[in-house]
């Protein structure tokens, strides 16, 4: 990962850190800025993509299946890398795909079953926060107070927007927790950890390989669990709208893991670690927009916890 963390992608993959040209001679290019908008739209739209899912499909089986497909669709990068993996990096590739990747998905998909889906997207921002305090805490790495700073505003946002309501009446389930979104603050603590394992002991390794060889690992048990303990064969038979279902669930595993993978990487070639981390802004108002056209609710309380924790990602951004 670059030095100031970008967001996780929330189809459970934390990229691995490519490698990164300096910046351009002569300014951000006009591609750079395209890809930014571009990237900001699909991660944005990931978390409308979970609701459509969980129309039909339990939690359980959203986030299996979307481990399983994301995997699928890496298979050929996966088995061309997974030669490279020494055999002293397993336990952390393990480590990092269990904790970052494979519980994430479903961690997620709970939380958005009571949860607005543009809630979530906010709360998805707090990756950055925890990049820092899990790399300071587990990693030894020096936190600046004013970086202290941004991180507590982030907690206080987040606390804010969760007492502030839900916004969920047009949830799947048709009712609101808000108390849910603190599975997606436990699912960015795991984005936390996981960028800060691939950063400390994946050096030499592309984001292809490390991403494509995690989702091999992982993606095998979750292929068995959606096939033997869930319905999810019986309701692609048998259930209504299972199928379109089905159909969000595998654009948002193919455009939030595989494309906005290679996406974000030639992001980082062509601007710098700061330029390519302003998804983390972008992000929340795509996931806000599709939300608010989904007919959820966002009451001055989520504006004021939105608001907190995107000053608290603009702190930690700048801070030195």
């Amino acid at each position: 990962m670059p030095s100031t963390p970008p967001p996780a992608p929330a189809a459970a993959v934390a990229p691995a850190s490519p490698t990164v040209a300096g910046p351009p001679p002569h300014g951000t290019p006009l591609t750079a800025w395209l890809l930014l908008v571009l990237l900001a739209c699909i991660w944005g739209t990931s978390f409308i993509l979970m609701k459509k899912g969980l129309v039909v499909f339990s939690a359980m089986e959203l986030g299996a299946t979307r481990v399983t497909v994301a995997a699928l669709l890496l298979l050929p990068f996966a088995l061309k890398h997974v030669r490279q993996v020494e055999g002293s990096r397993i336990k952390w590739l393990l480590l990092s795909g269990i904790i970052g990747t494979f519980i994430p998905a479903f961690l997620f998909a709970y939380a958005e079953t009571k949860l607005a889906s543009g809630l979530a997207g906010v709360l998805n921002a707090l990756t950055v926060a925890f990049t820092l305090l899990v790399g300071a805490v587990f990693f030894g790495q020096r936190i600046t107070w004013l970086r202290a700073v941004g991180i507590a505003a982030g907690l206080l946002g987040t606390v804010v927007l969760i007492l502030g309501g839900s916004g969920g009446e047009a949830t799947p389930s048709g009712e609101g927790n808000a108390w849910y979104g603190l599975y997606i603050v436990l699912a960015t603590f795991g984005y936390g950890v996981s960028i800060n394992v691939i950063k400390s002991k994946f050096h030499g390794m592309t984001s292809m390989a490390v991403t494509s060889v995690l989702l091999l690992f992982i993606g095998g048990p979750a292929l068995l669990y959606l096939l033997l303990f869930t319905d999810f064969v019986y309701k692609l038979q048998h259930t209504s709208g299972a199928w379109e279902a089905f159909g969000y669930i595998v654009l948002l595993a193919t455009m939030s893991t595989a494309v906005a993978m290679v996406l974000f990487n030639k992001l980082i070639q062509q601007s710098t670690a700061l330029f390519a981390s302003s998804n983390t802004y972008l992000v929340p108002v795509v996931a806000l927009g599709w939300g608010l056209l989904d007919g959820e609710v966002i009451n001055a309380w989520h504006l004021l916890g939105m608001g907190i924790i995107l000053l608290s990602v603009f702190i930690i951004n700048r801070a030195k």
